[in-house]
């Protein structure tokens, strides 16, 4: 193994490892989705869905157009080959993985079993777990209790969805699949098979473990970014990670202007070069820790969701631009449904990013002529706003519209 990789090798290897620059499969079935699930360990899940809810992004990105109910399928099923927990943040986890989180719902009770709302709500929680045992999986909407109300802006949870996410963190209650995105509860003996509710993972192990998981996942990344992507400890992580690198199973390498030493997986692949057009979602592995992006790419990036309007740079859900091995631009999008038309609210240029023989106009028509097939819609509509808007929209034949 080399002691050195340049930057522009670290990139392909990070992107090799994600899943990029290799061909696309020309039917995506189930064993296609569940190779990639496997590939990146996890999906998060956000409910924004101004464009798409993010857990379909990362495969679109990657595999192209396919059937979302296909991973619905996966993913929704109470008693599926998948489950939900904390492994990032939320996120789809493959349900054999579940034994491996047992130390971090011990830690979030320890955090948490002591909160105020839990310390003056001990009745409502056993309730809870009382009306699971009885009636068995139910979403939060479905108790039937005086105290099942939203409580203050829309976000905020009722009693009972308070709750019933305290017992989840800690392990207590599970994801029993998914109705229409909203996730239904049950006891952990009513979903999960019981050969994996009886593995006991001592926690060095599963930390190990799932350092080894990033480690693949990520193909390259320093310390920082492999304890990220389950959310671990950094003590924990550079103890694993020197486990792991006696067993031969990482390398420590040098990557200049990376300012941290930084660790290659030993199964990983080092292309020549990535070929590749995808929108990242902004919880893509690619692009979620946001040092890592800005180290690697150049990329600075925060999403604006929570910004004001009148403040916002780039647009409510920008999405990052990949074209082969850069993040070459940010484009704004939403699927207005209700008029069939896939809408890009802004289209900008990375400053800085490298200019390839192909503009990023010409690179993303053909991609978002796929994405609006892909989400049922059909025309594609620029709004002016942007210095990538108007060559987009001259690309794709049309006028922008003010924004």
């Amino acid at each position: 193994m080399p002691d050195t990789i340049s930057s522009a090798s670290a990139r392909r290897i990070a992107l090799a490892a994600q899943g990029f620059g290799q061909p696309r499969p020309e039917v995506v079935g189930t064993r296609q989705l569940n190779l990639l699930i496997g590939r990146l360990g996890l999906l998060q899940i956000d409910s924004v869905n101004v464009f798409e809810r993010s857990h379909y992004l990362p495969v679109f990105a990657r595999l192209g157009s396919y059937d979302k109910a296909l991973l619905d399928t996966l993913t929704f099923a109470r008693r599926g080959p998948y489950t939900e927990y904390l492994a990032h943040v939320a996120t789809f986890i493959p349900m054999v993985d579940f034994p491996l989180f047992a130390f971090r719902k011990a830690r979030m009770r320890e955090k948490y079993g002591q909160h105020e709302w839990v310390r003056g709500n001990r009745p409502m929680l056993d309730w809870l777990k009382a009306e699971l045992a009885d009636k068995g999986p139910l979403a939060a909407s479905r108790f039937d209790h005086v105290e099942n109300v939203r409580k203050g802006p829309w976000w905020g949870w009722s009693d009972v969805k308070q709750g019933l996410e305290f017992l989840f963190d800690w392990g207590e209650v599970v994801s029993a699949g998914r109705s229409n995105f909203e996730r239904a509860y049950a006891l952990p003996e009513q979903v999960i098979p019981a050969p994996l509710l009886n593995i006991e993972i001592p926690t060095e192990v599963a930390i190990r473990e799932l350092v080894r998981r990033a480690s693949r996942a990520l193909g390259i990344g320093t310390a920082k970014d492999i304890a990220d992507y389950y959310r671990l400890g950094n003590a924990v992580t550079t103890t694993a990670i020197q486990e792991l690198m006696d067993a031969g199973e990482l390398h420590r390498v040098t990557v200049p202007g990376w300012g941290s030493p930084a660790y290659l997986h030993a199964e990983a692949r080092i292309p020549r070069r990535i070929e590749a057009t995808a929108l990242l979602s902004p919880f893509d592995p690619i692009v979620w820790e946001r040092t890592r992006a800005l180290t690697m790419f150049g990329f600075h990036y925060r999403i604006e969701i929570y910004t004001p309007a009148s403040q916002r740079k780039f647009g409510y859900y920008t999405l990052p631009v990949l074209v082969d091995e850069a993040l070459a631009g940010r484009i704004d999008l939403k699927s207005d449904r209700q008029n069939g038309m896939l809408r890009v609210q802004s289209a900008w240029h990375e400053e800085g990013a490298p200019a390839g023989p192909i503009g990023l106009a010409e690179r993303l028509v053909p991609l978002l002529r796929e994405t609006a097939a892909w989400q049922g819609l059909g025309d594609i509509e620029v709004m002016d706003r942007g210095d990538a808007a108007r060559p987009l929209a001259a690309a794709l034949g049309t006028s922008v519209r003010s924004a």
